[in-house]
């Protein structure tokens, strides 16, 4: 079975004179900008198609029950801040609404979360091809854009998540328990990714920022007082900060919300929960 799986990357030096492989050719080169080969690039990282293969929860049940234990737990540690609730509910949506995943991704890693995927049966090149001629439609790509949200393959329904999207959840959660993070330090990277100023539409800006700034101060005088011997110690939970950048929020939503819940707007349950008394 793995044998007929084996990706097109591998396959260019064998059955070129195919119906298979000249249709697949020709898709490649309309969907290929001016002056770019459909492979131009891959031979220098190598075979990207076990990244793409498309992966759900093995138990999903559990799963979904701690991440959205997490969810709960994550708002209301937003709610009990002081300083974020003095800001206008409109830029507490704002704030929220950006940085829930990353959030609850900390959570999930202070909370020592583990969950398991297994790889989903995806449709194949062939299935996909004579089901969009049919509907006289250009075959859909593979994977989903950088930030973009998850479609189907009819490009109107979500998808799942990639096996390369999720070992960047658990490279950072594994980085975070290398680390073994305490109960403050995770506090204070919270409030660092919760009080961003960057995000556009924010009024209180400069308060915001301030407010970022103070997280971060404070994670650097407790790293001084409590990891006196370990000098790299603050260097790296900011790296921990920086992985955050790669968890997409689409795919966070895919993974630990729908399976339970169905195709959920975020925006509407944060705000109902955001407004609830947790």
């Amino acid at each position: 079975m793995a044998c007929l799986e084996r990706c097109r990357c591998c396959a260019d030096s064998r059955r070129h004179s195919s119906i298979l492989y000249n249709i697949l050719r020709s898709e490649e080169r309309e969907a290929s900008p001016a002056g770019q080969g459909p492979r131009q690039g891959l031979a220098s990282r190598g075979c990207p198609c076990g990244t793409r293969r498309r992966v759900a929860l093995r138990s999903p049940q559990v799963a979904c029950k701690a991440a959205s234990a997490v969810l709960v737990k994550t708002l209301r540690f937003v709610q009990n801040v002081p300083c974020f609730q003095e800001l206008p509910l409109e830029e507490q949506l704002l704030l929220v609404r950006s940085c829930w995943a990353p959030l609850l991704v900390l959570g999930l890693a202070q909370d020592r979360v583990h969950f398991e995927t297994v790889e989903c049966a995806e449709p194949s090149m062939l299935q996909r091809i004579l089901t969009t001629r049919r509907q006289g439609e250009r075959p859909p790509p593979r994977g989903p854009a950088p930030g973009r949200p998850h479609r189907g393959p009819d490009g109107g329904g979500p998808h799942l998540p990639s096996a390369g999207e999720i070992q960047a959840i658990k490279g950072f959660l594994a980085k975070c328990w290398s680390l073994d993070i305490s109960t403050k330090e995770y506090a204070y990277l919270k409030g660092t990714v919760l009080f961003n100023p960057d995000l556009p539409g924010l009024q209180c800006t400069q308060y915001i920022e301030g407010l970022q700034r103070e997280a971060q101060q404070a994670l650097n005088e407790h790293v001084r007082l409590i990891h006196r011997g370990d000098e790299a110690r603050f260097a790296k939970l900011n790296v921990v900060l920086s992985l955050l950048r790669s968890i997409n929020a689409n795919v966070i939503a895919e993974l630990f919300f729908k399976p339970i819940i169905g195709a959920v707007n975020m925006d509407d349950m944060l705000l109902e929960m955001l407004c609830a008394k947790l």
